[in-house]
């Protein structure tokens, strides 16, 4: 991989992270600490807990679709696949992520970092 795309995805995963903790700073970061949500190796949140409150779902739907559109967007002008964008910086979330919050592994499971 050359280092204008590597620039450009390391680029992308901060404006990412700014993107969903900037609207939902408190939201985001509560329902990461208290278990409810984690990080999905696809550069989603993903619900952890069973039976998540209203919020919870909203919250995540709100961060996923936003993230998207970023994802979305970088993929066209780094001209690669969405998928690709969304792997990279799923990784990066995941290597971000606080002790004590989740990620999600690669068959699915949730682990506490």
């Amino acid at each position: 991989m050359n280092n204008t795309l590597k620039s450009l995805l390391s680029l992308i995963a901060l404006t990412a992270s700014l993107l969903a903790t900037s609207a939902w700073a408190l939201s985001l970061d509560d329902a990461k600490s208290q278990g409810l949500v984690g990080e999905r190796s696809n550069g989603y949140l993903g619900i952890v807990v069973n039976n998540p409150s209203a919020d919870v779902k909203t919250l995540v739907a709100d961060i996923n679709s936003k993230r998207k559109q970023a994802y979305q967007e970088s993929a066209s002008s780094a001209g690669v696949e969405l998928q690709i964008i969304e792997l990279r910086i799923g990784q990066r979330l995941q290597q971000k992520t606080g002790g004590g919050q989740y990620i999600q592994t690669e068959g699915g499971a949730w682990q506490r970092k």
